[in-house]
C-alpha cells in the first residue's frame, strides 16, 4: 500500500507554521518529544517510546566460530524491521531504501564506533566467540525512526546479560542463570543519534521531526554523539548544501540532547536493577498505567466535608419554597380525572376528514333510500294491476315472469344504477366505513 501523499493545503499549512516557529504538537524548535523506557521480564528486552514512535529491542547471543581476520573478537549484528503494523506504507518481505539506509546508519553508529568491547566476547581464540544479535522492531511510526532505534539498541545492550562460561583445556562449559549469575556486556560509551530537519533550503531548522514534518522537509542531518561530546558518525541526506556554521550549531544542540538522554537511560537502568534485586514486580505489564487497562478506575481525591451542613442550609435557604396549594383533580367525563395543566381528552372525537366522509356517507344513504322507495312504489303499482312480481338481484339481467295459465315470457328490464345517478353530484373523497341505518 502506497503512502498517502499530503495535500497542497496541508503542505502550505505546515511550512507556514514552521516559518512562524510553531509546531503541530506545541513544541518549540529545539524540543524533543517525551522519551519513555520500559523493560521486559528477560534481560535485553526493552521498549522505547519517542512520542508516538515505538521501537522494541531484543538482544540474543550464541557461541559461533570467529571471522578469519578477527580471531579474537566477537561479532555484533544489528537488524531493524519495518512491519505493516507500524505503518501501512511499509511492505513486508521487501527491503526498501529507507530500511537499508537505517540499518547501515545503525551499524556505523554502534559497531564502527567501538562502543562495545568485542574482544571481551572471545571465549577461545580462533574457535569460540560470542555473537551478539540486536533485533529492532518498529511497532508504531510517527517520525524520527533512527533516533528511537538507536536509543532502543543501546538500552537493550546495556540491559543484556550473557551466560557465564568456563574453559578447561578444550572443554567449554556454559552455565545457566541458576548456576551462575549472567555477565553484562562491556560497554565503553553510549552513542545516540540526534536528527535535524531543514526546511526552505536550510533557512529553518527543527529537532526531532515527526512524521508529517518529515514529509515536507528538504534535508535531514543525523549526528551520532556520546555524552563526552565525541561525534561517532554524521550523515546528511536530501541534497541540500549546509554551511559550516549550521553543522557546528547542530553539533552543539546534539551534545546537550545526548547528555539529557544518557542521564535518562542510566536512571531507567538503575531503577530496573533495584526492583529486580528487591524482588518487586517488573516487566511490560507492570510499566503500563492502570488507567489504560481499567478505564473506570480513578484516583481518589480528598474531599473537604467540614462545612457541609452550612452549605446545605445556604442552598435550602436560597431555594424557592414549594407551592402550598395542591392542584385539584379536574373531572372532564365520568370515570376520568386530570391533575394540573393539560388538554381535554379527545378520545372518541372524529377528525374533520372523518366528519366530511360521514356526511357524504349520509347523503349517499339518503339517495339509496329514495331509490328503494321508488322501486317499492313501482312494484306496488304492478301488483295493483294483477301483474306478476319481478325478482331482480342485479342491475341488468334476464328475468322470468311467472303468470298463471300463460307461457313464460322473457323480458329484459333495465334498472338505473345508483352510481350513475350520484356520479355528477358526488365530490371525490376518501372512502370511509358507513354506519348502517337501523330502521
Amino acid at each position: 500500500m502506497k503512502e498517502t501523499p499530503l495535500s497542497n493545503c496541508e503542505r502550505r499549512f505546515l511550512l507556514r507554521a514552521i516559518e512562524e516557529k510553531k509546531r503541530l504538537d506545541g513544541r518549540q524548535t529545539y524540543d524533543y518529544r517525551s522519551i519513555r523506557v520500559s523493560f521486559g521480564t528477560d534481560y535485553g528486552c526493552c521498549v522505547v517510546e519517542l512520542g508516538k514512535t515505538r521501537v522494541l529491542g531484543q538482544v540474543s547471543c550464541e557461541l559461533v566460530s570467529p571471522k578469519l581476520n578477527r580471531a579474537t573478537e566477537g561479532i555484533l549484528f544489528f537488524n531493524l524491521e519495518l512491519s505493516q503494523m507500524a505503518a501501512p506504507a511499509f511492505e513486508p518481505g521487501r527491503q526498501s531504501d529507507l530500511l537499508v539506509k537505517l540499518n547501515r546508519l545503525l551499524e556505523r553508529c554502534l559497531r564502527n564506533s567501538k562502543c562495545i568491547d568485542t574482544e571481551s566476547l572471545c571465549v577461545v581464540a580462533g574457535e569460540k566467540v560470542w555473537q551478539i544479535r540486536v533485533d529492532l522492531h518498529l511497532l508504531n511510526h510517527d517520525g524520527n525512526i533512527i533516533d528511537a532505534a538507536s536509543i532502543a539498541a543501546i538500552v537493550a545492550l546495556c540491559h543484556f546479560r550473557r551466560p557465564d562460561v568456563s574453559v578447561q583445556g578444550d572443554e567449554v562449559t556454559l552455565y545457566t542463570p541458576e548456576e551462575r549469575d549472567p555477565v553484562p556486556l562491556s560497554i565503553h560509551h553510549m552513542p545516540i543519534c540526534v536528527s535535524f530537519a531543514f526546511f526552505q533550503q536550510g533557512m529553518y531548522l527543527l529537532v526531532d521531526p515527526n512524521e508529517r514534518e518529515e514529509r515536507v522537509m528538504d534535508g535531514l542531518l543525523v549526528i551520532a554523539m556520546n555524552k563526552h561530546r565525541e561525534i561517532c558518525t554524521i550523515q546528511s541526506s536530501g541534497g541540500i548544501m549546509l554551511l559550516k556554521d549550521q553543522v557546528l550549531r547542530c553539533s552543539k544542540i546534539a551534545g546537550v540532547k545526548v547528555a539529557e538522554i544518557t542521564e535518562l537511560i542510566q536512571k531507567a537502568l538503575e531503577n530496573d536493577q533495584k526492583v529486580r534485586k528487591e524482588g518487586g514486580k517488573f516487566g511490560f505489564a507492570e510499566s503500563i498505567a492502570n488507567q489504560r487497562i481499567t478505564a473506570f478506575k480513578m484516583e481518589k481525591a480528598p474531599i473537604d466535608t467540614s462545612d457541609v451542613e452550612e452549605k446545605a442550609e445556604e442552598i435550602i435557604a436560597e431555594a424557592e419554597p414549594p407551592p402550598e396549594v395542591v392542584a385539584e383533580p379536574v373531572l372532564w367525563t365520568p370515570g376520568t380525572a386530570q391533575i394540573g395543566e393539560g388538554i381535554e381528552n379527545s378520545w372518541g372525537a372524529l377528525e374533520d376528514s372523518e366528519k366530511e366522509a360521514e356526511d357524504e356517507g349520509g347523503s349517499d344513504e339518503a339517495v339509496l333510500d329514495d331509490m328503494k322507495m321508488d322501486m317499492a312504489a313501482e312494484v306496488s303499482d304492478i301488483g295493483s294491476q294483477d301483474a306478476p312480481i319481478v325478482l331482480s338481484d342485479s342491475e341488468e339481467e334476464e328475468m322470468i315472469i311467472l303468470e298463471p295459465d300463460k307461457n313464460p315470457k322473457k323480458i329484459r328490464t333495465q334498472t338505473i344504477s345508483a352510481k350513475q345517478e350520484k356520479a355528477p353530484s358526488k365530490k371525490p373523497a376518501k372512502k370511509r366505513k358507513k354506519k348502517r341505518v337501523v330502521n
